[in-house]
């Protein structure tokens, strides 16, 4: 256990105070922090995470004060601290809707995913999965129950591993893995041997993720499902998640469980529903067709993922990429020419796509560089900080506070038609607003903690802080430039 000392008057009120750490690793992130007045002196005890071997000589954070976000920056250091003083209670309160309503959000919330832009490159390989249903009751099902254990699995899998980083220090949100470049990297090969796939270029061997019409192919395509369709949130979605990293781990775990049925939900009641699957079109030469246009998708999900590779690795790690996804191509060509001449190819092939992967380790953290700053969009703003934000609020000027990643396609389009318009701008400029922009494309502690303090696992998050006044409102997830406009009216 860390125990601080921070002198703050006994008269000042606290609010659902929090302590944020600057700094990854020296405090658990998630476990609940205690406090007690000990006169004019604040006494905070904070858990330390499991792989700190000794006392950090330094403990630079944020105070919060208040749910309002009032805070101060505090810089720690050793010393002696007392143990008395009157508690105040701990700073993890427990979410105000109840588990069964959050579990229905979380249902909900995958659900929804299925029809969002950044699933829809998934939707290709479950469409072929969907027509081949057709051909058994019993395959049906067996494809169903296979490709749901593989969403659910997927999701429990990302939602453990998230708990776990941040009960060792590790300051992240839900959808870090599309912030880290070597995993984007990893998920633009697989595009590109998906699209290579589906182009005909060659068949996979067992597991398919699009032809071999097995368990084993849909359990694979619904861990990819899950894994691509995870990082957007939704505006159910949102709350469930946000609730995740406050409610204790079995509880966590079965939200991210029943995120992961909703995603699979509506693959599952075709599979078992009979009259549904009756509507489904007969297998034939057309599923040929469609397979090959299902190429597209997955194609610009590909070259989107190289433009998400510059963005967070840099145009060097990008061109690194795209030369090994070029590689990659002539690999599974090679092995599609034999398996159309009958012969067995699998050694070549397993020693390319060896040296595709030693290349990639070898090359790609070698060339990751901090891409420059993006350029300043229609609407002005600023990088977000906690001390712009506090510097914006002392003025007494209302704020627009917003959180995307490049990877969040929610994100961009709301950026598109809602927050990137004249109109707004000029709406904003009129009424003196401070626009704050936080991207959480790259890993950003401080993101993270503000994130964290709002309730919010992941982006797209909107604030607003009406002119003086000490409460926020947090903003729908859908926004539109008159909603944005009006809040100026207010």
């Amino acid at each position: 256990m860390i125990r601080l000392g921070i002198p703050l008057p006994a008269s000042l009120k606290l609010d659902s105070p929090h302590f944020f750490a600057s700094e990854d690793k020296l405090v658990d992130y998630p476990a609940v922090q205690s406090f007690r007045r000990n006169g004019n002196l604040l006494v905070v005890e904070l858990q330390r995470p499991k792989i700190l071997a000794k006392d950090p000589k330094q403990l630079p954070g944020v105070l919060r004060l208040n749910a309002a976000g009032d805070g101060l920056n505090i810089d720690a250091v050793p010393g002696a601290v007392p143990t008395g003083g009157e508690p105040i209670g701990s700073d993890k309160p427990a979410p105000t809707t109840s588990l069964p309503l959050l579990l229905l959000a979380a249902l909900a919330g995958g659900l929804l995913l299925n029809v969002m832009p950044c699933v829809f490159p998934i939707l290709s390989l479950k469409a072929l999965s969907l027509a081949r249903a057709g051909e058994s009751e019993t395959q049906a099902r067996h494809e169903g129950l296979a490709y749901t254990a593989g969403v659910i699995l997927a999701c429990m899998a990302l939602g453990a591993l998230l708990l776990a980083l941040r009960a060792g220090g590790q300051e992240i949100g839900w959808a870090f893995q599309l912030q880290e470049p070597g995993v984007v990297a990893a998920l633009l090969l697989l595009a590109v041997a998906i699209t290579a796939n589906l182009l005909g270029l060659f068949e996979f061997a067992v597991p398919g993720f699009a032809s071999s019409g097995s368990p084993q192919g849909a359990f694979a395509t619904g861990l990819l499902a899950a894994f691509v369709a995870t990082p957007c949130t939704g505006p159910f979605m949102a709350a469930a998640m946000g609730a995740a990293l406050l409610l204790p781990m079995p509880a966590a775990m079965a939200l991210f469980a029943t995120l992961g049925l909703g995603i699979a939900l509506p693959f599952l009641a075709i599979a078992f529903i009979p009259a549904l699957r009756r509507r489904m079109p007969k297998p034939g030469k057309w599923m040929v067709t469609f397979r090959r246009w299902m190429a597209l998708p997955m194609a610009l999900t590909a070259a989107a993922l190289l433009w998400l590779a510059s963005r967070l690795g840099g145009n060097a790690f990008a061109l690194a990429c795209a030369a090994l996804a070029v590689g990659l191509v002539v690999v599974l060509g090679f092995a599609g020419r034999g398996q159309r001449a009958g012969r067995s190819v699998m050694l070549v092939s397993v020693a390319g796509l060896a040296a595709v992967t030693i290349a990639g380790f070898v090359a790609l953290p070698r060339l990751e560089a901090q891409p420059g700053a993006e350029a300043q969009g229609i609407l002005p703003s600023k990088p977000f900080s906690e001390s712009a934000l506090a510097e914006a609020r002392a003025s007494g000027k209302p704020i627009f506070a917003y959180f995307t990643a490049d990877w969040c396609l929610t994100c961009k389009v709301n950026e598109e038609v809602a927050i990137e318009r004249t109109d707004v701008r000029d709406a904003f400029a009129k009424a003196g607003v401070v626009v704050l922009r936080g991207d959480w494309t790259r890993r950003d502690p401080a993101i993270t903690r503000y994130l964290t303090a709002q309730g919010a696992a992941g982006v797209p998050l909107y604030m607003w802080y009406p002119p003086k006044s000490v409460t926020p409102q947090q903003l729908p997830q859908v926004l539109t430039p008159g909603g944005l406009i009006a809040l100026t009216a207010k």
